[in-house]
């Protein structure tokens, strides 16, 4: 009788038939509570779409209008190998081919004559400015050239292998774009210089490759990144925009062993990178140029 008893609670509760409630509430019930969540659900989309819809007002399509803007920009290099390690057998062409097809692949759109077709030849040694006027904007912004050539020996032009058959491989260096940076002042360029890196060897012992790097020719001359390629405005206000390039050649590295590496970027108005932040303004990588089979 029991189990009957609670058997009658349980199908009263989904629907009695003497109240006609369904779940303890009449059909108006029902319906007032599904108006109520309707309106209320109703509510909440139009705010949500006039909050969006004031936000979007506030945005401009060229540039962030709030920019937090990192003091140092990052570096990095090409080719990156694994993990930023570069190890090949100049003996065994299958090791160093990955690497020449990056760069090639990296270095077509600097092509001269693809730059002499998209940008224009700029004053060196000064900043291309190209300022709006007021509300109308001077959109899109030109660009200035950065033609291959300019990397010389590191071009691919003359030497198709960029150095590496020969174990006297090239390495291009970038810096992360940054809206309206002037990476210089007073007429200085910032420079790129490439060194030993120091690392760990035990608990307390450090160790670094000085002796091992050997000579070091940069790309253009002094591994400068030229003023002219600078304020950069945004990819879609600068459709057309060449980042510059530095390019870095080991002439008589250390062979068959791990050099550890480190570029820097050096500017009178670049501030140095952060410890926590291994890219900020420096890049490492370790370079490994076997010649025996």
């Amino acid at each position: 009788m029991a189990k009957d008893a609670e058997k009658s609670t349980w199908k009263d509760f989904i629907w009695n038939s003497r109240t006609r409630e369904f779940c303890g509430r009449t059909g108006s019930s029902w319906g007032l509570i599904l108006l109520f969540y309707l309106v209320f659900y109703i509510f909440l989309a139009g705010m949500f779409c006039l909050t969006m819809y004031v936000m979007l007002q506030t945005l401009d399509d060229y540039k962030p209008t709030w920019q937090d803007r990192l003091g140092t920009p990052g570096m990095m290099i090409r080719p990156r190998g694994k993990a930023m390690e570069i190890s090949y057998n100049t003996t065994n062409t299958e090791t160093w081919d990955m690497y020449i097809k990056t760069l090639d692949n990296f270095l077509s759109p600097y092509n001269n004559s693809l730059q002499a077709e998209k940008n224009e030849e700029c004053i060196p040694d000064q900043y291309f400015v190209q300022a709006d006027s007021g509300d109308v904007k001077n959109n899109p912004k030109r660009s200035c050239q950065f033609n291959r050539t300019i990397l010389e020996k590191c071009s691919g032009l003359d030497d198709h292998t960029y150095g590496y058959q020969a174990g006297k491989p090239c390495i291009i260096i970038k810096l992360n774009r940054v809206i309206g940076m002037l990476p210089g002042k007073d007429g200085q360029a910032p420079f790129v210089t490439c060194g030993a890196k120091r690392y760990k060897v035990g608990k307390d012992e450090w160790k670094e490759d000085s002796d091992k790097i050997g000579e070091v020719e940069y790309y253009p001359e002094n591994g400068t990144f030229n003023l002219m390629y600078y304020p950069y405005y945004g990819k879609k206000a600068q459709v057309n925009y060449s980042q510059p390039l530095v390019a870095i050649k080991f002439l008589n590295i250390t062979l068959n062993e791990d050099i550890n590496i480190e570029c820097r970027i050096i500017s009178n108005n670049i501030p140095p990178g952060s410890l926590r932040d291994k890219f900020a303004g420096k890049v490492s990588f370790k370079l490994r140029i076997n010649t025996k089979g």
